[in-house]
């Protein structure tokens, strides 16, 4: 029937059923803004609308709800070019990241403030509690509404929120308007979502409701025969292609151990079948005519369920090597199921599949034997991760279609290179024929490092010719997307009297679930990211991944860090305790410092080993203790309240700026006939900034305003290679690729300059804005660009950059947490948590510091509240936003800081290093043993609930 009513201040007469959701028939109407991000569960936020003046989920309501109401989207706010007020601050505070409900934060928040002039912060709380947020953190939020409420009163007013840095710079080191913001801000077509026509067909999966299971019979003859059903795929009729969904540098440094669809369904959550439809109801109709049975096998679930002799074997395929096959090879494919297909493993990684073990690897330096007996006290603790999930608000979508005889996908990926390589291996074509586009990411934290989409929405399109979209429901991401390994590590630390550091012990073993992308890397990454920061002469550490059939995991930021910190920084702090030394004492004698030579990563690699010892070039740890410590007021008395009692903890952090030796990066620019520039970057922007971190490094170099340069990412067609955004590489890789392009453009424009001034080149100089001055007299970019295509001209001016290191450029920090405990209930509240970072030169200083609130309240969700849920039969408990327990606005702790403590690294742009991945690594210990400390508990498993304190206290 008509619907007739009133949106954004304009009569509307729709057709529609009357129980049609009203979110997917805004969507529909182009309103990008009122977005699905939780099945219809009107918890996310993403979805909000005014509705007759109330602010309301679209998700919740019905069509027939909408005759005659009055309906206000985001998209009412500001004009086409120009932001509201609420808008501007959001940008100017640099809350915008990944960007996926920022329309919805601005419409609450414009509806809170016409409602309450100057709200408190209970009021702001209170109108957002509706919000899910996993990049922002929060904290800014309230910044937002004071730079607002300000500007009711003073529309000029300013205020700087963020420090800056290096007066020597012009645009690097400043605040600065994130370059895509605003189209993010004001819901502008900018994601996967939003290029999806009206015709494309939707993919719908079948997925496995057993951990562990045979496929006995599968018929789709009457999903086939359903009218609107273009295609069912299963394993009888996709490639047979062995591949990881890791997406990493070929050769993957991961067991290749996955096929599209297979018999044997080793999660719940598996592939069983997938449909191809004209719409999404008939793809759901379709696959209740899908009739599958099957033969339930046992489930591993367990790191010691895995490791047992008489463990079931989740991959029993035959085994092959691209190179490096070990001797017993026959003896271990002796009887092995090829109808699971094949397993490849492209070099050694200590893959033993019959033992279920992914990857394995060992490595020491100096004799540890000789350093435990040198050692006045010793101790060895075992610690433990749950499972938890990365949770971007935008879930995992990608969309395909025919362009002649070139596949087109538009895809939300970090890696849209490996994307490519991947979807050609399958589809049995060249990469020619694959063109790659990477729209704005609503979050990724390493789960769309994976390809978990891409290679059946390509398939489904190769083979029907038709436009077909797959679009993960929460449910699906919560089943059947990467998730952190989970990981037992047993540490052994031995130590003087006065706490000096003999020798050091960490035996990490991981759970990878069903398949083995990242198997090797993340967990070795534990010891990576952890052993550094405590060097010691003696160190022994052995990694050991196992399969299981708990839902996928994969990357996730951190990439293994979190888990490795957490067990060496509590077994610091326990063997301190026990040395009677004060913990912050204890980490300022042990921990890494500047010019150091780190040993240790000598003996660890990422599927390559580091050629030589890194050294430390930067480490502002001094400045960053010394003001924590302050700050926190570490030394001053923690006074109780009745049942609840004080804890002070701290956790000092690293890691990388990529992965030398291993990753690359290219960029070109282009000089537009009026002096205005094109950059062409390989670099993946997730919502981190990376293009305007690209678009400042050119400006600086090229001495030209920032709206002078136009930045093209991630499209595979058009912009030179780029390994991807992750391994915390972008600032160092992408960037200093595009710097070096810049100052190759920098020496054309220079030569052009002077041969125009007729003057020598060494006498001339760019100066802004955007100008060659020699002593004679100055030529614009405008005259050098309008000379250089000319008939008598140099051609249009071109220069290109690429970027490897064999050099580290690492990061560094430390968290202070402040928690109370209450003795009688177990309850733990995170009162203060202070985040103290040293990314180099921060290029984007406001959006580092959202960055590093983002980063720490995902990690303190993890510490205190997340966890995926198994029943006894393995079944997944938790499958959506509501269960799960991330935390929301009201959790963030009542003191909240980050804090930039700057450094000068030599292998980053401008002494930048990379800011994003780190603040994930810190809060589980810094939490852990602030707990210790107010009550004398040691929670040893993460995350830390109240029955854990009350076992700890002997009261439960």
């Amino acid at each position: 029937m008509t619907i007739q009513f009133t949106l954004n201040g304009r009569p509307q007469s729709l057709e529609c059923r009357l129980g049609d959701n009203v979110q997917t028939l805004l969507h529909g109407m182009g309103y990008h803004s009122v977005r699905n991000s939780d099945d219809s569960w009107g918890f996310a936020g993403s979805d909000v609308i005014l509705f007759n003046g109330e602010l309301i989920n679209a998700s919740l309501l019905i069509a027939a709800q909408l005759e005659g109401a009055e309906i206000k989207t985001a998209e009412a706010l500001g004009e086409w070019n120009q932001l509201s007020l609420v808008q501007q601050a959001m940008i100017d505070v640099g809350v915008v990241q990944s960007g996926y409900n920022d329309p919805a934060l601005a419409l609450i928040l414009t509806e809170l403030l016409e409602r309450i002039p100057q709200p408190n912060r209970d009021e702001i709380d209170d109108a957002l509690s509706g919000l899910f947020s996993r990049d922002a953190g929060y904290q800014q939020f309230y910044e937002v509404v004071e730079l607002a409420v300000k500007r009711l009163n003073d529309p000029e007013y300013t205020q700087q929120f963020a420090p800056e840095f290096r007066d020597d710079l012009a645009v690097v080191g400043k605040n600065c308007p994130k370059i895509d913001s605003a189209k993010m801000v004001q819901a502008k077509p900018c994601y996967v979502e939003d290029r999806i026509p009206a015709n494309a067909c939707v993919i719908k999966m079948l997925r496995s409701p057993h951990p562990h299971a045979w496929i006995t019979h599968l018929d789709v003859s009457k999903a086939e025969a359903l009218p609107g059903v273009v295609s069912v795929i299963t394993h009888r009729n996709c490639p047979d292609i062995p591949y990881t969904p890791g997406g990493q540098s070929a050769p993957e440094p991961s067991p290749l151990d996955r096929r599209m669809f297979g018999q044997k369904m080793r999660h719940v959550g598996d592939r069983v079948a997938a449909v191809v439809a004209e719409s999404p109801e008939i793809a759901v109709q379709a696959l209740k005519l899908i009739d599958v049975e099957y033969d339930v096998l046992e489930p591993v679930m367990t790191i010691d369920q895995a490791m047992a002799a008489d463990a079931p074997i989740v991959h029993n395929e035959p085994i092959e090597y691209g190179v490096g096959a070990p001797d017993d090879l026959e003896q271990q494919n002796l009887n092995a199921d090829p109808r699971e297909g094949k397993l490849i493993v492209n070099f050694p990684i200590g893959c033993f599949p019959r033992k279920n073990i992914a990857a394995s690897v060992r490595g020491h330096i100096g004799d540890v034997k000789k350093g435990f007996d040198e050692a006045d006290l010793v101790i060895e603790r075992t610690y433990e991760s749950k499972q938890v999930q990365q949770l971007p608000v935008e879930t995992h979508i990608c969309y395909s279609y025919m362009d002649g005889d070139r596949i087109v996908m538009h895809d939300s990926t970090q890696v849209p290179w490996h994307v490519r390589r991947q979807v050609a291996k399958i589809l049995g074509v060249k990469q020619n024929k694959v063109h790659i586009v990477k729209e704005r990411v609503g979050g990724g934290y390493g789960s769309k490092q994976d390809i978990l989409l891409e290679d059946v929405c390509a398939w489904a399109t190769w083979t029907t010719g038709r436009p077909v979209y797959f679009h993960h429901t929460r449910e699906e991401e919560f089943i059947s997307n990467s998730t952190r390994h989970v990981a037992k590590v047993t540490v052994k630390v031995g130590a003087k009297k006065d706490g000096t550091l003999t020798a050091i012990d960490m035996e990490f073993r991981a759970n990878t679930g069903p398949y083995g992308n990242h198997a090797l890397t993340v967990p070795s990454n534990g010891p990576a990211l952890s052993l550094p920061l405590y060097p010691c002469d003696n160190v022994d550490f052995r990694v050991t991944t196992y399969y299981s059939n708990i839902c996928p995991t994969g990357a996730y930021q951190g990439y293994g860090a979190p888990k490795g910190n957490f067990a060496l920084t509590m077994a610091m702090a326990e063997l301190a305790e026990e040395l009677g030394i004060d913990h912050l004492d204890m980490v300022e004698k042990n921990r890494v410092v500047e010019g150091q030579e780190l040993k240790i990563l000598a003996a660890i690699g990422e599927g390559k080993m580091p050629t030589s010892a890194p050294k430390v070039h930067s480490c502002a740890l001094e400045p960053i203790l010394r003001e924590g410590r302050k700050l926190i007021e570490w030394d001053t008395p923690k006074n109780a309240d009745g049942d609840w009692k004080v804890g002070r903890g701290v956790a000092i952090i690293q890691q990388k700026s990529g992965i030398p030796d291993i990753d690359q990066a290219n960029c070109r620019i282009k000089m537009a006939s009026d002096g205005t520039f094109i950059v062409h970057s390989g670099g993946a922007d997730i919502g981190t900034g990376l293009d305007t971190v690209i678009s400042k490094l050119t400006a600086e170099v090229l001495c030209c305003p920032m709206d002078e340069i136009t930045v093209h990412s991630g499209d595979t067609d058009h912009a030179p290679f780029d390994k991807g955004a992750y391994a915390s590489s972008g600032t160092c890789f992408s960037g200093n690729a595009a710097k070096r392009a810049a100052e190759a453009m920098r020496e054309k424009i220079l030569k052009c300059g002077a041969e125009m001034l007729e003057e020598p080149v060494e006498d001339v100089t760019l100066v802004a804005p955007g100008l060659v001055k020699g002593k004679k007299g100055e030529v614009s970019y405008f005259d050098i660009a309008h000379k250089a295509e000319s008939g008598t001209g140099w051609g249009q001016l071109l220069a290109s950059g690429c970027f490897i290191t064999p050099e580290f450029a690492f990061p560094y920090g430390a968290n202070f947490a402040e928690v109370a405990v209450n003795t009688r209930t177990g309850e733990i509240r995170l009162d203060k948590f202070h985040a103290l970072l040293d990314c180099g030169t921060p290029v984007n200083p406001d959006l580092a510091l959202g960055q590093i609130y983002g980063a720490s309240m995902r990690a303190i969700g993890h510490s205190l509240t997340e966890e995926l849920v198994y029943d006894d039969n393995g079944i997944p408990l938790t499958r959506d936003l509501k269960s799960y327990g991330a935390p929301m606005i009201g959790d963030i702790p009542r003191d909240f800081k980050a804090v930039l403590v700057p450094s000068d690294d030599p292998v980053g742009p401008y002494g930048a290093k990379s800011i994003s991945e780190i603040g994930v690594n810190g809060a589980a210990p810094a939490i852990a043993t602030a707990i210790h400390d107010s009550c004398g508990v040691w929670i040893r498993d993460w995350h830390f609930t109240p029955e854990k304190v009350l076992r700890g206290l002997n009261k439960l």
